[in-house]
């Protein structure tokens, strides 16, 4: 699903936004994205970038702007880049990139960068492992979130350290045929 055909960015935002209800929420992978996407405030951003220069600039932008908005009109981003980082590894070298335009923004402490990717793979976990599925979306994408909200959120969840075993627990539970019937095609990497 990424990359292979020209998509629009409405498809694109589509599937993407699919996936949010049906994986990160439907199967509660993460318990504070249910009152951000009710009240609409995930901005869905569809970056044409076809280098990693071009995809950096975009995610500077986005940053900036994420940075300076309103937390009641855009309280987090998904930048997704159909185009560009689809191999995995790249993606991952990426990340480090992505922090250090955090920090060259001076917005250490007060926004983050969660990685989300079709091909997502834990350091060493098997390719078809299960638990890989909490991070793995349509297409690549970076999740821009505030430091704010994120802390907010885990001081309001309890045991919110059990987030992530309870995702490889329900994932696990739901197997490779039961993610294919959400909808999301590819089972492994």
């Amino acid at each position: 699903m990424h990359g292979v055909e020209p998509l629009s960015d409405e498809a694109v935002v589509a599937a993407t936004r699919d996936w949010v209800v049906k994986a990160v929420i439907g199967l509660n992978l993460c318990p504070f994205a249910k009152a951000v996407h009710a009240k609409r405030q995930i901005r869905y951003v569809v970056s044409h970038a076809r280098t990693v220069e071009a995809l950096l600039e975009n995610l500077l932008h986005e940053l900036q702007l994420l940075a300076a908005a309103d937390p009641g009109d855009v309280d987090t981003t998904l930048l997704v880049h159909p185009w560009v980082l689809n191999d995995f590894l790249d993606y991952n070298d990426f990340l480090d990139l992505a922090d250090a335009a955090v920090a060259e923004l001076d917005l250490e402490g007060v926004l983050q960068v969660a990685s989300f990717h079709p091909d997502y793979r834990f350091a060493g976990s098997a390719p078809d492992d299960m638990g890989n599925y909490s991070n793995r979306s349509p297409f690549p994408t970076l999740h821009l979130l505030r430091e704010d909200s994120v802390d907010r959120a885990v001081a309001a969840f309890p045991e919110a350290e059990r987030i992530w075993e309870a995702n490889i627990e329900t994932l696990r539970r739901l197997g490779p045929e039961g993610w294919r019937r959400l909808g999301f095609g590819r089972s492994s990497g």
